[in-house]
């Protein structure tokens, strides 16, 4: 089995994770908004009595007052900005390196890997059922390697909205998955890994499938001498919409069942994914699975452009070599 998969990919992962990292921070802030409704207890009906002249006394219906408005990504943006500095957008990058070398190097090359042994097998063409079973599986395995890096890269980037008495103020990834697994557990470094890996699954099917296929599609159409910057950038584009709109909803269940803390001895606030996506639904809503959408989609159009540009180029580096 061939190497050459895992290293493309894996430089061309790490480089779009990292040039766009700031715009993952903003989405995971923008999933855990509102998230502090669903573990309080229940709020009476009625706001407190107001008086009024004469001794008169009204209540006023909690549901006549309209909610705050939430603020929306150039807002989180600068709130960072203004709270924790430049730096503070870059929170947790080393999680984000250590996930990407993990968790993409290992989707990419085994997709890389499916998918040339199934053209093969196929004379030459691989239907597009076929590249998204290929997805599935490199997705799940990827996630499966990744999960701890995940779950620390997601703690990192949510410290910094916590009260300052509050947080775990990690020092690097390193700190992170160690102070995991020496006060909660070994199994700690796992938490979410189910959604990990079905996000992952989605996320590589549609994005790894879609590329491929938009992109013979535009090759089909116009010629291989339209294999050039254009080419990768449109198909990568669709790639990163489709992938985006497919994950979102377990992408936001997976970000608060990793960012939930467990109080020694205290029930933990979701006891699984179907608990969080019920108890978010309920509180906030059905849109509530799709908060974060459009700086996922700002993050992920970005992350999917740079990511397969950068292994296209990559690979033009590493054409007939072999390892």
């Amino acid at each position: 089995m061939g190497f050459k998969g895992f290293v493309e990919g894996g430089i061309a992962s790490i480089v779009a994770g990292c040039s766009t990292h700031p715009l993952d921070l903003i989405k995971v802030r923008m999933q855990l908004q509102g998230e502090a409704a669903v573990a309080a207890p229940p709020q009476a009906a009625l706001r407190p009595a107001l008086a009024f002249h004469a001794g008169q006394t009204v209540s006023i219906p909690q549901d006549v007052i309209a909610p705050p408005r939430k603020p929306g990504p150039i807002a989180v943006g600068a709130q960072i900005l203004r709270a924790e500095g430049a730096a503070g957008l870059f929170s947790g990058v080393s999680a984000t390196m250590l996930r990407q070398t993990l968790y993409s190097t290992t989707r990419m090359g085994l997709y890389d890997i499916l998918k040339k042994k199934w053209t093969q097998e196929n004379g030459g063409v691989l239907p597009l059922h076929r590249k998204i079973a290929a997805g599935l599986i490199a997705g799940g395995v990827g996630a499966a390697v990744g999960n701890p890096a995940d779950v620390a890269m997601v703690r990192m980037q949510a410290d910094g909205r916590l009260p300052v008495a509050e947080r775990r103020n990690y020092r690097s990834v390193g700190d992170a998955i160690g102070r995991m697994a020496r006060d909660e557990g070994v199994r700690s470094l796992w938490r979410g890994s189910s959604l990990t890996v079905n996000r992952a699954m989605i996320v590589t099917a549609s994005q790894l499938a879609t590329y491929d296929q938009a992109k013979e599609a535009i090759l089909a159409r116009r010629g291989p001498a339209a294999d050039g910057l254009g080419t990768h950038v449109a198909a990568s584009f669709a790639a990163g919409l489709v992938a985006a709109a497919a994950s979102n909803p377990v992408d936001v269940v997976k970000t608060r069942v990793m960012n939930m803390k467990v109080a020694p001895g205290a029930p933990p606030p979701y006891s699984g994914a179907i608990d969080c996506a019920l108890k978010t639904v309920r509180s906030e809503g059905v849109m509530a699975l799709y908060k974060g959408f459009i700086p996922t989609v700002s993050r992920q159009g970005p992350f999917t452009v740079v990511l397969f540009v950068t292994l296209e180029q990559v690979r033009k580096v590493f054409k007939g070599v072999e390892f």
